[in-house]
């Protein structure tokens, strides 16, 4: 994953703290994923939005057609956590689809702290951590 991505969704849970932040990730599907670009979503979520995100269905079907448009994939969601560790909560396993890869950031007191990726498993009804290989941009 590009560091200037990386440092997007840094940004953008900085500006949302102490409310999660939410986004989409395009890039390219094949094994193994390779995030290109990260776009900012508004979180919707009506309650509880400092443990809560949630993204409207009709801006996903736009982000994807976006996607789409500028030949990448939606291959996942950002989100981040405000002083809460990098790790899916019942209500991220609750919403989760396999076809997605789910970053997770941890933000402590507006600082960026741990930044973790995942992929819910449907047969075994939880999440698996997936590795994040960050890299400066050519």
């Amino acid at each position: 994953m590009p560091t200037g991505v990386v440092k997007n969704i840094e940004a953008h849970a900085r500006e949302t703290f102490p409310e999660e932040c939410c986004g989409v990730l395009y890039g390219h599907a094949e094994e193994p994923r390779h995030v290109v670009e990260a776009h900012p979503m508004k979180n919707v979520a009506e309650e509880n939005r400092t443990r809560r995100y949630l993204i409207d269905p009709l801006d996903l079907l736009h982000a994807d057609a976006a996607a789409r448009s500028m030949n990448l994939d939606l291959i996942g969601i950002y989100h981040s956590h405000p002083n809460h560790p990098a790790e899916p909560s019942e209500f991220d396993r609750s919403r989760a689809a396999s076809w997605y890869s789910y970053l997770i950031l941890s933000i402590v007191d507006r600082h960026p702290k741990d930044l973790t990726a995942w992929r819910f498993d449907d047969s075994a009804n939880v999440f698996r951590s997936e590795a994040i290989d960050r890299r400066d941009e050519p």
